[in-house]
């Protein structure tokens, strides 16, 4: 266990350095001027090359990414060239809310994806199954910010379930959470329903209905374990599409967190805080596929970490 830990933990840190390799590439080939940002449309010359010089943007690329670099060993993710406070202050401001609504997205894709495609499974070649399938589909193609518009149509606008947007109450967040949920249940159930169905065709299953045990003892303690082992990795891997898609989602729903945070920063080339939002993604990225591998073994007693 402890050399497989120390092995994901060179390769997560060789992950985390080609990301920011990349990103701080990508942005410093980028055609618009931060600088411009910050001194103005009527700043002179003199003014522009003067922040620039001041910035430390006068240099080489290598001098730049090198300097960063040295920043990030210290846990310096920079200063916002617009805000003018530390990007980690901003982002630590921001975190919670973002893991408070990732963790009921997370909750919404569970609940409704493994429901359905159990059910599904169960009733396999019957117009429920054909229904549920169809509506995974729709959940799996539907952009979110269409489905989070429609959420807040019905349910907040003509129904005056929940608030229109904002932050604060278990109320403000499930729009929101059931606007990213559904795209992964929509993965879930049909991930769930095939595996269900592979599982139910065991050897092992058809011993556990030949010994007489009940029905729901053979699905939730002999089929359900081994079934859902595909979805656990998944979950890992969700958190990036979260990281991605929870941009669209602060923005229709107004929820401050780091999305919303990186989108103004795009829009102002903002770039020690699209940087460290980048970073803080590609960690969330890197924890829960870690996460996913380490809980595995608990669920399935096969599976050997090596």
């Amino acid at each position: 266990m402890i050399a497989y830990l120390a092995r994901r933990l060179v390769q997560s840190a060789l992950i985390l350095l080609g990301v920011s390799l990349i990103t701080f590439a990508l942005l410093y080939l980028l055609p618009a001027d931060p600088v411009r940002q910050i001194a103005g449309r009527s700043a002179t010359a003199q003014t522009v090359e003067n922040i620039r010089r001041e910035l430390g943007l006068d240099q080489p690329f290598l001098v730049q990414y090198g300097r960063y670099l040295y920043g990030l060993l210290q846990l310096d993710l920079g200063r916002s060239y617009l805000q003018r406070s530390e990007v980690s202050e901003l982002i630590a401001a921001r975190l919670p809310a973002t893991l408070l609504l990732m963790l009921g997205a997370i909750v919404c894709e569970l609940v409704l994806g493994l429901t359905m495609g159990l059910v599904a499974a169960l009733r396999r070649g019957t117009a429920t199954d054909q229904a549920l399938m169809v509506g995974s589909f729709v959940g799996v193609s539907a952009p979110q910010f269409v489905v989070g518009l429609l959420l807040l149509y019905v349910f907040a606008v003509r129904l005056g379930w929940f608030p229109i947007g904002g932050y604060g109450t278990f109320a403000h967040l499930v729009l929101p959470s059931l606007t990213l949920g559904i795209l992964g249940a929509g993965w879930y159930s049909r991930m769930m329903r095939s595996s269900m169905i592979d599982v139910l065709r065991q050897d092992y299953i058809r011993t556990a209905r030949a010994k007489g045990l009940a029905r729901y003892t053979v699905l939730f303690r002999h089929a359900l374990p081994n079934a859902i082992l595909p979805v656990i990795a998944m979950i890992g891997i969700d958190i990036g599409l979260f990281m991605s898609g929870i941009v669209v989602v602060e923005s229709v729903f107004g929820w401050p967190g780091i999305g919303q945070l990186a989108w103004q920063a795009i829009q102002r080339v903002d770039i020690p805080i699209i940087m460290g939002v980048t970073l803080v993604s590609a960690c969330a990225i890197v924890i829960g596929n870690l996460l996913a591998d380490l809980v595995s073994p608990f669920i399935d007693p096969r599976i050997k970490l090596q």
